[in-house]
C-alpha cells in the first residue's frame, strides 16, 4: 500500500503547485471525520484541468488558498471500503464530477448534480472545488470516493483496451457529459442547426455531442483563432467573434436565416463583448443575450457555462453576486426554454463510454487532448489561460505516455 501522495493546490490568484498531501483516508477531515465505509482509494489514471479549475486559479471564485484542485478522474480502485459490494480493487473507472449519494430525492430522480447529503452548505458537491463540500481534489495520485458502487462507472473493456482509449474514457468525468448535456437541453436532433457559444473543450465537446445527435449545422462562435480551428478540425462552420459584433448576421450568412433551432451557452460569467471593440471588456450576461436573440421562438437554451454566486473579480457590484443584465423579456416573449446548472453526468456516462468503445466517436481528438505529467501542471494552467487549443490530462503515474 503506498503511503505518499502528490496533488495540485492553488495558492493564490494565478498560482498553483503540486505539493506533497497525506494519502487519502476512508473519511472525510472536513465533514467532523465522516466515515466512508461506502467509499474507494483510486490510484489516479488520469485527471485533467478544467475551466472550471481556471475561475478558481485566475482569482475569480471565493476559493481559499490551500485548495486541493481537480474534479476530471480517472483510475484504478486500490482499496475498497468494508461496505462496497459492486466494484472491486483493480477495476478501472470513471469518476463523475459530482458526488452523490444515491439515497436522497434528488438522486433518485437521476438529478446528482444537487444530491441533498454531500455538502452541508447547499445542494450539490465536486471534488476539489469551493463552496462544494470540502472533498479533496483528484489533480493526485490518490484520491477518496464515496458512495462508490453508486458514483463510479466501471470500464467494462479488458485493461489493454481501456488503456489503449484512456485518453477518450478520460473525458467521461466531465467535459464529453457536460458537453452532450448543454446539447441534449438544448434540443438537439437529426437535422437541427446549432450554434455553440465557446471554443474551449466543453464548447468542442457540445459541438462533438450536437454532431453526434445528428444535427445538421453546428457553428462555434469564438474570439480564439487556434480553438475556432480545431472545431473546423471536425466538421463545424466557425464564428470570429473577435472581428464581427453581429452574431444573427454571421449566422445568416452560413445558414440563410439569422437564427438556428438551439444554442449552448458554453462560456460562462466570464464572458466578453464581441467585435474589435467589445472583445477586451467583460460583460458577464452577452452570450446569454445574444443566444436568446440568435435562437428561433419556442427554441431552447443549454446553458452548461458556468455561472457562480461569489465573484471578486467582478466588473460591477451586481456581477460580484451573480446578478447579470438578462433581456429575460426577450427569452420570455420568444418562448424560449432555459436549461442550467452542473451537468447530471450519470444520466449521460455510459451511453457515452459505449460510443467510445465502440468508436462512433473521437472525443480526445475533437478537443485535442495533450497529456503532461502531474508536475507540470503549473504549466498547463498557464498555457490554458493564455488560450491553448488543448485539453491537458496530467499523467500522475506516468501510465499514459
Amino acid at each position: 500500500m503506498a503511503n505518499g501522495n502528490r496533488g495540485v493546490v492553488y495558492l493564490g490568484p494565478g498560482k498553483v503547485a503540486v505539493e506533497d498531501l497525506d494519502y487519502p483516508a476512508l473519511e472525510l477531515a472536513e465533514q467532523n471525520g465522516r466515515k466512508l465505509r461506502h467509499g474507494v482509494i483510486l490510484k489516479v489514471i488520469a485527471t485533467n484541468i478544467c475551466g472550471s479549475d481556471q475561475h478558481m486559479v485566475r482569482g475569480r471564485t471565493t476559493a481559499p488558498a490551500g485548495q486541493t484542485l481537480g474534479h476530471e478522474i480517472t483510475g484504478e480502485i486500490v482499496e475498497a471500503g468494508p461496505d462496497v459490494e459492486f466494484v472491486k480493487v483493480g477495476d478501472i473507472v470513471s469518476v463523475p464530477f459530482n458526488i452523490a449519494c444515491g439515497r436522497c430525492r434528488n438522486c433518485k430522480e437521476r438529478n446528482t448534480g444537487v444530491c441533498e447529503n454531500v455538502n452541508p452548505a447547499r445542494a450539490g458537491a465536486a471534488y476539489g472545488y469551493v463552496d462544494m463540500g470540502g472533498w479533496r481534489g483528484g489533480q493526485a495520485q490518490y484520491v477518496t470516493v464515496p458512495y462508490a458502487d453508486f458514483n463510479l462507472l466501471k470500464i467494462p473493456a479488458d485493461r489493454d483496451t481501456a488503456m489503449a482509449k484512456i485518453r477518450d474514457l478520460a473525458m467521461l468525468s466531465d467535459i464529453f457529459p457536460t458537453g452532450y448535456h448543454g446539447a441534449y437541453t438544448a434540443g438537439v436532433t437529426t437535422g437541427s442547426t446549432v450554434y455553440v457559444a465557446g471554443a474551449g473543450p466543453v464548447g468542442l465537446a457540445c459541438a462533438t455531442s450536437a454532431l453526434l445527435l445528428g444535427a445538421a449545422v453546428v457553428i462555434v462562435g469564438d474570439m480564439n483563432a487556434e480553438r475556432l480551428a480545431q472545431a473546423r478540425s471536425f466538421g463545424c462552420e466557425t464564428l470570429d467573434l473577435s472581428q464581427h459584433d453581429d452574431v444573427a448576421e454571421q449566422i445568416e450568412n452560413v445558414l440563410g436565416v439569422p437564427e438556428v433551432d438551439a444554442a449552448v451557452d458554453c462560456v460562462g460569467f466570464e464572458a466578453r463583448g464581441h467585435g474589435p471593440e467589445g472583445s477586451a471588456a467583460e460583460q458577464p450576461a452577452t452570450v446569454l443575450n445574444s443566444l436568446m436573440d440568435i435562437t428561433r421562438a419556442a427554441g431552447r437554451l443549454g446553458i452548461p457555462g458556468l455561472y457562480v454566486t461569489g465573484d471578486p473579480g467582478a466588473p460591477d457590484e451586481n456581477a460580484k453576486v451573480g446578478r447579470l443584465g438578462l433581456r429575460i423579456g426577450l427569452g420570455w416573449a420568444k418562448s424560449q426554454t432555459f436549461t442550467t446548472g452542473q451537468c447530471p453526468v450519470m444520466k449521460y456516462n455510459r451511453g457515452l463510454m459505449m460510443a467510445i468503445l465502440h468508436d462512433r466517436v473521437q472525443i480526445a481528438r475533437n478537443v485535442n487532448a495533450t497529456v503532461m505529467p502531474l508536475d507540470q501542471a503549473p504549466e498547463g494552467y498557464a498555457d490554458f489561460d493564455r488560450g491553448a487549443a488543448k485539453k491537458y490530462v496530467l499523467d500522475p503515474h506516468g501510465q499514459l505516455a
